[in-house]
């Protein structure tokens, strides 16, 4: 009898739509028979700036119960699937900062061979959602990682239209997490987790 996949979903959130998406892609990876840790990374910014945003606030008290990612949570999962906001096209300090603490880990080979995906909001339509995936893959290129995108193998992918990894348009706000960006969270956590199940019984 195979053992479950162990699935890291490690993400930054500012004002809960990363949050909202995270936990889509938790539930769907313990259906899929996943042992599933969601995990966010640190808060880098100072409580001022969180206090003078509402949602920043709020979302911020709401997921003080949910354990901050460390490197040993990586070394034990088989998959890891990231998740941030987009910051100029590219990965959140706080999810970037996270992943530079993995160093320890890839100079033992320890983040090789495993499977890793990523998730992403921004605030308008594009606003560099694919490039901030490409450069979170970047990470898993020098990992020796496995990138397991949710590409077009579904016909619901054509409705989101992104192969790159479950995106979102918030709208600063206005636009709460909706069906279509679900079924793609669905997507991608199941094959996701198929994969991985394939490489672990390998």
């Amino acid at each position: 009898m195979t053992t479950p996949v162990k699935l890291a979903i490690v993400y930054y959130s500012a004002t809960g739509t990363i949050t909202e998406i995270a936990k889509e892609l938790h539930d769907v990876g313990i259906k899929s028979g996943a042992e599933v840790r969601l995990l966010k990374a640190a808060e880098l910014a100072p409580q001022a700036a969180i206090d003078s945003n509402a949602a920043w606030a709020a979302n911020h008290t709401a997921t003080a119960h949910i354990p901050v990612a460390t490197p040993e949570d990586v070394e034990w999962a088989d998959a890891v699937i990231f998740g941030t906001p987009t910051r100029f096209g590219n990965v959140s300090s706080q999810l970037k900062q996270f992943i530079d603490t993995l160093g320890g880990l890839w100079a033992q080979g320890k983040l090789a061979d495993k499977v890793y995906s990523g998730f992403v909001s921004t605030a308008t339509p594009h606003a560099g959602q694919e490039s901030t995936l490409l450069a979170l893959y970047n990470s898993v290129h020098h990992f020796g990682g496995i990138t397991v995108t949710p590409g077009f193998t579904d016909p619901a992918k054509f409705v989101d239209g992104n192969p790159y990894g479950t995106s979102h348009v918030d709208a600063q706000g206005n636009n709460p997490v909706d069906d279509t960006t679900r079924t793609a969270a669905r997507i991608q956590a199941e094959r996701v987790v198929k994969i991985a199940a394939q490489l672990k019984a390998a």
